[in-house]
């Protein structure tokens, strides 16, 4: 049977983009998203929150870098994707990550935060798509 993983993801970044680039000179960048749920549990009002790493490759990466700071609030479409690795004393370890295929920034609230300033479609990194 086929098999179909696509993420779509709005939430804040937890932390700063942090830029890098592989040896052939590919940019890379990995951030931090927390996405919140709220949801009523008989009379209280609950918010639950998910981390989730998020890795984006190419123009859009350098993009995330320059543009993005903690806080900032983005749209993530990509895919699911398991990293292994072993430590230095030999333990196996695992983590799922989101590989971006597109970024969309999502507009700073005014001062006082009323309302939202309109979106730039011309911003650099606004849904660019190109992935590495």
């Amino acid at each position: 049977m086929a098999g179909f993983n696509k993420v779509i993801l709005m939430g804040n970044l937890t932390r700063n983009p942090e830029l890098r680039y592989t040896p052939s000179g590919t940019p890379v960048a990995s951030f931090g998203l927390a996405v919140s749920r709220r949801f009523k549990q008989g009379d209280d009002l609950k918010e639950e929150v998910c981390f989730v790493d998020i890795v984006v490759f190419g123009k859009q990466a350098e993009h995330c870098g320059q543009y993005l700071s903690k806080g900032n609030g983005v749209i993530v479409e990509g895919r699911l994707q398991q990293r292994r690795w072993e430590t230095e004393d030999g333990q196996k370890r695992s983590k799922h990550e989101v590989v971006a295929q597109t970024v969309t920034f999502m507009p700073k609230r005014q001062d006082g935060g009323q309302g939202a300033e309109p979106p730039m479609h011309d911003e650099p990194g606004y849904e660019t798509g190109d992935e590495g």
